[in-house]
């Protein structure tokens, strides 16, 4: 018994030097100086909980560590969370977690509440602020708006109305974005424009594609507007389409045809496509062909046409008419005459036609054969006999050709009468006879 009563007493003293040495894990929450006292433990939990948002009648009983936790929270998270806190205080040895959350109406609303009357009032105090940087946003773009609807520069600087335009909306914009970013600045808030600038960006890429022939069709209408290819009134052939320029809006080029007609051609197509004009010099050629009999003598005929296309009142002296062999078919060879006519004075349509009237009727006084397609059946001993009689006489006497008909351009002038007064109509023209021509 004596050994046994000297034996505790050595261990004695070594068990509560182990008990005061002992030291707090990583990250522990210190309870006092006792964390075992189960009672500390429950009192320093509700400290922590009553400190905290979100937690509602939460119940706190401490028995040999093992924690046990009642009530309601907000969101379950809240939940999750108290767990991980108390998991964290020094001595708890397990926690039984019966928190859940709320399906209280006014409990989920009075925060709801709160923040809000918080918010309002929070907007309250920066109203005035606010209204500072309204007044710098409204009078910036004021002074730009204004500085953009004043005609000069714009006019002086610009090649026509429709670029003056485009200058005056880049001007309206810059204005509107400098006031936007010192507004923001004023508030406190420049780091929203980022965001605006972002979102901007990806709407306006987004856009971009969805109307792609669209900006397409507007930038080439800026191009047209400052290269300006043709004039009004100006005779022109897009894509087959021919007809007399009325205006170039900033969506297409509207041609009237010589039938009456209005042509509304893209001016992205325009922009793209091969444009004749015949109106840019006053000079125009046309040309005819006329099948002659093989056996014909065509320097003969060469010398009567260009005589004849030069005695016509319309056609130029310079440049000359000129006349040579285009084809050889099976039964005729092809004459090509061409001549020149003063387009401003003479229709081209009428001029041709009236040149192949009277060329026609000189061949016909000077006995030059135009016949149709023919084929000639000869025994072999007579081809001698027969070439000879079937040529025609020689002739060199050449009659005074027919007298020719008017030819002046009435009908184009008609058309450009029309063009004048559809143009004296209020409507937009990036025409310009202040504009350099291409």
């Amino acid at each position: 018994m004596k050994y046994l009563v000297f034996i505790l007493c050595l261990l004695l003293p070594s068990t509560v030097a182990a008990q005061s040495t002992t030291t707090l894990p990583t990250g522990a929450i210190t309870v006092e100086e006792n964390a075992s006292d189960d009672r500390a433990i429950a009192t320093r939990i509700r400290e922590i909980v009553a400190e905290l948002d979100g937690y509602t009648n939460v119940t706190v009983n401490v028995s040999a560590g093992i924690v046990r936790l009642t009530g309601t929270t907000l969101d379950a998270q809240k939940a999750q969370q108290l767990t991980e806190l108390v998991g964290r205080i020094e001595g708890v040895v397990a926690i039984e977690n019966d928190v859940v959350e709320t399906t209280n109406v006014a409990e989920r609303l009075n925060p709801v509440l709160a923040r809000f009357k918080a918010r309002a009032a929070q907007m309250v105090a920066f109203l005035p602020l606010a209204a500072v940087a309204l007044t710098v946003f409204i009078i910036i773009v004021i002074v730009g708006f204004f500085i953009a609807r004043r005609p000069q520069p714009w006019d002086r600087i610009a090649p026509n109305a429709f670029i003056a335009d485009i200058y005056r909306q880049i001007t309206r914009l810059f204005f509107v974005i400098v006031a936007l970013v010192l507004a923001l600045d004023i508030v406190g808030a420049t780091a929203l424009l980022s965001g605006i600038l972002g979102a901007a960006g990806i709407v306006g890429l987004a856009i971009g594609f969805a109307v792609r022939d669209t900006v397409e069709n507007f930038i080439a209408s800026i191009m047209l507007s400052i290269r300006q290819p043709f004039r009004p009134n100006d005779t022109i052939e897009i894509e087959g389409d021919t007809g007399k320029v009325i205006r170039l809006t900033s969506r297409a080029t509207i041609l009237l045809s010589f039938d009456g007609n209005h042509i509304r051609i893209p001016n992205s197509t325009v922009f793209k496509s091969r444009i004749v004009n015949f109106s840019r010099n006053p000079e125009r050629r046309f040309t005819f062909e006329l099948g002659m009999a093989p056996d014909t003598d065509f320097a003969s005929a060469r010398l009567l046409a260009i005589d004849t296309l030069r005695a016509l009142p319309f056609v130029l002296k310079s440049p000359e008419p000129s006349v040579w062999i285009e084809t050889i078919g099976d039964s005729t060879i092809s004459l090509q005459l061409a001549a020149w006519v003063d387009q401003n004075d003479t229709s081209i349509n009428l001029a041709r036609g009236e040149a192949i009237r009277v060329v026609v009727a000189a061949f016909d006084d000077a006995g030059f054969a135009m016949p149709e397609p023919t084929y000639r059946l000869v025994q072999q001993t007579d081809v001698a006999a027969q070439l000879d009689d079937a040529r025609p006489a020689s002739r060199t006497a050449r009659s005074t050709p027919a007298a020719a008909q008017d030819v002046n351009a009435n009908a184009d002038k008609a058309l450009e009468q029309i063009v004048d007064q559809e143009r004296a109509v209020t409507e937009s023209d990036l025409l310009s006879d202040e504009t350099r021509n291409e």
